[in-house]
């Protein structure tokens, strides 16, 4: 099987898996990941926090996003832009929303967006990881164009790529394409996983 096939076998895999978790589980992840999340200081403090809208057996954030408000961060959702790059809108409980091609609900008309640069740290979807910081995507590419200018910088920096993920999806190793944009940090329901990126093991912090 080659590179291709594999990354595929795997996204699929790791997608019926998610699929697959009952109600309980994910509820439970989800007060995991918002435990992992309290432990990264830029979480409590940066101003535009970036998420996705959970689909597909993703990771919930609903439990992630209602604390941003009370100590006066922003919340803001992806929206499929031109050149196939994402902006990010603003977005409270309530505010309209519908789904854009790929089913994925996103904001509706919003009255502002953000560029990628504009952010200060986004949490990042994913299907798989590895403590070294690589991400296995649904292949569409997204995230990495719309994330590409950080290549070339020391990391960390603005924005902090946070992927979010349960802690089953972790493998041992991910091979890496030339277009990939690694993550500085993996948060699980079960850890906070420092990312590093020189290709070395990354540390986790219990």
């Amino acid at each position: 099987m080659d590179a291709t096939a594999q990354r595929q076998s795997l996204r699929e895999q790791m997608a019926e898996r998610r699929r697959a978790l009952p109600p309980p589980a994910r509820m439970a992840a989800a007060q995991g990941l918002r435990r992992t999340l309290d432990q990264l200081p830029e979480y409590l403090t940066d101003l535009r926090v970036a998420g996705y809208w959970a689909s597909g057996g993703e990771l919930p954030l609903n439990l992630v996003i209602p604390p941003l408000a009370t100590r006066g961060q922003r919340f803001l959702l992806p929206l499929l832009a031109k050149g196939k790059e994402l902006h990010f809108a603003p977005w409270r409980d309530g505010d309209p929303i519908a789904p854009n091609r790929y089913g994925i609900p996103e904001p509706v008309a919003p009255r502002e967006w953000f560029a990628p640069f504009q952010l200060d740290l986004v949490l990042v979807p994913l299907l798989a990881f590895d403590r070294r910081g690589h991400r296995l995507g649904h292949g569409g590419g997204w995230y990495d164009r719309s994330f590409a200018f950080l290549k070339g910088q020391a990391r960390p920096t603005e924005p902090l790529l946070v992927g979010v993920a349960y802690a089953f999806q972790e493998v041992d190793n991910l091979a890496v394409e030339p277009w990939d944009v690694p993550l500085d940090y993996v948060a699980t329901d079960r850890e906070l996983i420092a990312c590093n990126t020189t290709g070395q093991d990354g540390a986790a912090h219990a």
